[in-house]
């Protein structure tokens, strides 16, 4: 007998898939930092610290989940969450990811002093 508000196999292999995209570190803080809107690429290899062939096999990466967007402008590439799957929450600060009938919740953790 299956349960009618059962998930399907289809959409927990997309959260699975989605999970091992977000297994990264670095992929993780890319998200946080367009919590806080758009940002060129250039941007975001300086505020991390790390090279432009780095955070770009990243972004696409985020790109092939679906988790950001993009835009060109020029020879300026700008990339934000896609707001098509991603939610971003003040209270708590979060992010919700959505897929299918699942929904993955990030929660912001704020330290003392911040």
């Amino acid at each position: 007998m299956v349960h009618e508000d059962a998930v399907s196999a289809d959409s927990v292999a997309d959260v699975v898939g989605m999970l091992r995209t977000l297994s990264d570190p670095t992929r993780l803080r890319l998200l946080s930092i367009l919590q806080d809107g758009e940002q060129s690429v250039t941007a975001l290899c300086d505020e991390l610290q790390l090279a432009q062939p780095t955070v770009s096999h990243h972004l696409g990466r985020l790109r092939s989940a679906r988790l950001v967007a993009h835009r060109r402008a020029g020879k300026h590439v700008f990339y934000s969450l896609n707001g098509e799957l991603v939610s971003d929450s003040d209270e708590p600060p979060s992010l919700a990811i959505a897929s299918g009938a699942l929904e993955l919740r990030i929660l912001r953790t704020i330290a003392n002093g911040d």
